[in-house]
């Protein structure tokens, strides 16, 4: 089922997101070489409980993270661990969720330990601009694959020929971590369920340098391109209001990434 939230809902889930907001932005200041993304983990963790939330993804279908940390091929859901070093160069994503009176918010960055090179900076760039693209279309009166395929518009607009990572997606969001709908990161618009006030959508565009193919590790969590190639992942969380999107896992409310679609977005 899709849950649709009143005004004071969506306003405990923007509490929510700005926990997992300062929990990412705690995280990005402490990636550096030698650190391992167990020691990120901690601070993701730290920050949560600090402010009175709950790790969304400690102990989900046996997670054993705070967060997950995706490094370089690894698209979505590495596991962090103590042994696992980064060095310069590397790509990571930091994936985080927390519970805020039973309330999830959930977001994903990317970034590279130490400067990035051309190719990494563009493919981070790209992945990004087409989340905020999706994000742009998250309005009342339209369809869920409007968004959908606002994302696929976005990276296929670039001369690189990225890959679309098939069957994840972004999803519904509320008094439980995923919900319906599924949100692909393609497809024809104008289809699925109207967008209406009250709907929460996580966002979540996961890009690839190569194939877009990907594998399960051993592990039965970690997600990784098939050809070794480097991928990217970002995600918010957004409100459909009927001022427009809100995106509750943003600091500033989704004003700057918005601001370029021509949307005042609220703080």
């Amino acid at each position: 089922m899709i849950q649709i939230k009143t005004a004071h809902e969506i306003e405990l889930m923007r509490a929510a997101g700005l926990v997992v907001a300062g929990a990412l932005a705690a995280v990005r200041a402490g990636v550096a070489p030698g650190v391992t993304t167990g020691e990120l983990n901690a601070i993701a963790e730290d920050h949560i409980r600090s402010a009175g939330a709950i790790p969304s993804f400690l102990g989900y279908h046996g997670f054993t993270g705070c967060i997950c940390a995706s490094i370089n091929a690894e698209i979505v859901h590495g596991i962090p661990a103590s042994s696992r070093v980064l060095e310069l160069g590397d790509n990571i994503s930091i994936d985080c969720g927390a519970i805020l009176q039973g309330w999830h918010g959930d977001s994903a960055i990317t970034v590279t330990v130490g400067e990035p090179s051309a190719e990494d900076a563009a493919l981070m760039a790209a992945t990004e601009q087409s989340m905020w693209a999706g994000l742009a279309r998250a309005v009342v009166g339209g369809r869920l694959t409007d968004i959908s395929h606002a994302v696929e518009e976005s990276i296929s607009a670039h001369e690189h020929d990225y890959g679309i990572v098939d069957h994840y997606g972004g999803h519904g969001i509320g008094t439980e971590m995923h919900q319906d709908p599924h949100v692909l990161n393609y497809g024809r618009a104008g289809r699925g369920p109207k967008l209406v006030p009250g709907l929460a959508l996580a966002i979540e565009p996961m890009v690839t340098v190569g194939s877009p193919d990907t594998l399960e590790l051993e592990d039965g969590w970690t997600v990784v391109t098939k050809d070794g190639s480097r991928a990217a992942h970002f995600e918010h969380t957004v409100a459909i209001t009927p001022e427009g999107p809100w995106v509750l896992t943003a600091e500033d409310g989704g004003v700057a990434g918005l601001a370029p679609f021509g949307i005042t977005a609220r703080t």
